[in-house]
């Protein structure tokens, strides 16, 4: 049974929904923001950010992102050869914003480190871009003497978001991130090109991909942290729910509400099917009705709960390791439970239950915490 929190975001009027889901969905999109491309006119450099169509599972948009003199801001296409070929037709071309620090353009020798952020189900780089401002984060950084590349690449699908994955159906999303993206940013910005300069982050959905990812690809990051993670337990079902989204039709599926929804993303990403068109995944049921077991063993594969146990030398592997939730977030529940099994296997953590809802505080965590946390366990220099 899902339970529906609302909340408040801190200086705003906008209420907010997201459902907690007991097979291990995201939680869901803000409420009342129109879908649609990003809404207002922000920076790319010194021009205007382009217009983009929405997905057909539409980001949810937000008034865009305050521009800060001397930060620029660049909207960029990254080519994957990790995503070429996928049965849901996502595209090989991914949409990525990268923000440069304020000293970026002055000082023509100096090289950076990288921040890699991962934005949550529903969403897409522009609206997580928009949400989290961004810009003023960079610039409240360097205030500090704190400056980063900051990389937000897209992770949206046509169904509401790609879970950071490796799948026929979605893409290869894990290497999209850890390799394509890395490689192309890697050549085309000044930064410190190695590992111990890299920082990967996210939130939700985001907070899941950096589980994912930094165990899959070890070797690209110098630190990780996991803010207000999903999904982090197994997924289960029942023969009911698993009849119930195989018959929603194909071109329904954007609009089928958000649960709905993101169980169809999760099962595009954990148990794709190429035998099985329109949707390219395996619900869940054998020929006689009843829940196979060996599909409910694919989704626990790809838990990170279920998954740090054999990625223990991985994760210790990193300089630091951290992530956070609100006392009033029901996925925090799961994410503490990931800090005690870093602890019992002796993975050297951080882990933070913070006052806040699963969203009302994370603009704030970032510019007060997150950055500060990299400028101190990534080479800066």
């Amino acid at each position: 049974m899902n339970r529906r929190i609302s909340m408040a975001l801190t200086g705003a009027a906008l209420a907010f929904a997201f459902a907690v889901s007991a097979t291990a969905q995201p939680p869901g999109p803000p409420a009342g923001a129109a879908p649609g491309p990003g809404a207002g006119a922000g920076a790319a450099g010194a021009g205007a950010r382009p217009a983009r169509p929405a997905p057909a599972a539409g980001p949810f948009s937000y008034p865009a992102a305050p521009m800060v003199p001397g930060i620029a801001v660049e909207h960029i296409k990254v080519h994957s050869p990790a995503m070429e070929g996928n049965l849901e037709g996502e595209p090989a071309d991914r949409s990525v914003i990268v923000t440069l620090p304020p000293s970026y353009g002055k000082d023509k020798n100096r090289r950076y480190p990288v921040l890699y952020f991962l934005h949550g189900f529903a969403q897409s780089d522009q609206s997580m871009f928009d949400f989290m401002h961004i810009p003023e984060a960079e610039d409240a950084g360097a205030k500090q003497g704190i400056e980063f590349i900051i990389v937000m690449p897209d992770g949206n699908s046509k169904l509401g978001g790609t879970m950071y994955s490796n799948s026929v159906t979605t893409g290869d999303v894990e290497a999209f991130i850890a390799k394509d993206l890395v490689k192309y940013v890697d050549g085309h910005y000044r930064t410190i090109a190695k590992r111990g300069s890299r920082g990967l982050v996210g939130h939700s959905m985001g907070g899941y991909g950096v589980w994912k990812v930094a165990m899959r690809f070890p070797e690209e990051w110098g630190a990780i942290y996991a803010m207000s993670a999903c999904c982090m337990s197994p997924r289960t079902t029942t023969a009911d729910q698993a009849k119930q989204l195989a018959a929603i039709p194909y071109d329904k599926a954007p609009t089928a509400g958000f649960g709905p929804q993101a169980s169809l993303a999760s099962i595009a990403a954990w148990s794709p099917d190429p035998k099985n068109p329109p949707y390219y995944m395996d619900f869940g049921l054998k020929a006689d009705g009843t829940v196979d077991p060996l599909i409910v063993a694919k989704w626990a594969n790809n838990s990170p709960l279920a998954m740090a146990t054999s990625h223990i030398d991985q994760l210790k592997s990193f300089k630091a390791v951290a992530s956070d939730g609100g006392d009033q977030d029901g996925l925090t529940k799961d994410a503490t439970t990931m800090h005690e099994q870093l602890d019992l296997y002796g993975v050297k953590n951080s882990f933070e239950v913070y006052n806040g809802n699963h969203v009302n505080r994370i603009v704030e965590r970032f510019k007060t915490k997150v950055l500060p946390y990299f400028a101190a366990n990534l080479q800066m220099k």
